[in-house]
């Protein structure tokens, strides 16, 4: 029946192509399909931490500091499990970086403190003698944008379907719930409510003052996001 497809030699080579690639497909997507959804335990930002977010995309800080770990003993030691997609799927964009100046900061909220960042950030000498790091002693009195983090909220809970508002599950079988304000003021009282928590943890007294009088400084919610990547 198919000896006329034997005799040509392109169209055999166009027809086993098209079987492996569609073979291929069926194989490969779902599992890139499953790969990609939350992990669990994986929940959305905050508007805090995605205000954090966007002050460490502001200043560059991907340029140095990567977030992925690859499964090599000498990253994992370092650094902790090595990443998996599905932890990524509440990122836009990713963060994965392409280089390593300063250490990779996707786990770094399980072994850094509020004060250890707070310090870090104003005098980053202090902790780490040999730094190439700057300071960053602006952030602590430029107020973070929660109107924009808020306008992100809106969107990709409307566009992509990040769970706001909704259970989602945690690794001890509990379940949480980020909350999303249903207007910008309420998303300012939520973040404000937040920021009173980090602030607590802090040493700088103008920074707390700041909070305690309804305004929240970069720094505050850089450590949000910074302590939410675990």
């Amino acid at each position: 029946m198919f000896h006329w497809l034997e005799k040509n030699p392109f169209l055999f080579a166009v027809g086993v192509f098209i079987v492996i690639a569609f073979a291929g497909l069926i194989e490969i997507v779902p599992n890139f399909a499953e790969a990609s959804r939350p992990v669990i335990g994986t929940k959305p930002y905050s508007t805090l931490e995605l205000a954090g977010r966007q002050v460490y995309i502001k200043n560059s800080c991907n340029a140095c500091h990567s977030q992925l770990i690859r499964p090599f003993k000498s990253e994992t030691d370092r650094y902790g499990h090595y990443s998996l997609s599905g932890e990524y799927a509440y990122d836009r964009p990713f963060l994965w970086g392409s280089k390593r100046t300063g250490p990779d900061l996707h786990r770094v909220g399980n072994y850094r403190t509020t004060e250890w960042h707070e310090n870090h950030m104003k005098d980053p000498k202090s902790i780490v003698p040999t730094t190439i790091m700057p300071g960053y002693p602006w952030m602590f009195t430029t107020n973070a944008d929660i109107d924009t983090a808020y306008a992100e909220q809106l969107t990709v809970a409307q566009f992509f379907g990040v769970p706001y508002n909704k259970p989602v599950p945690m690794k001890d079988g509990s379940t949480t719930v980020v909350k999303m304000g249903k207007s910008i003021k309420e998303a300012r009282e939520l973040a404000l409510e937040e920021a009173k928590k980090v602030a607590a943890d802090m040493k700088d007294q103008d920074v707390k003052d700041a909070v305690a009088r309804g305004e929240i400084p970069e720094i505050v919610a850089l450590i949000a996001y910074l302590n939410s990547l675990k």
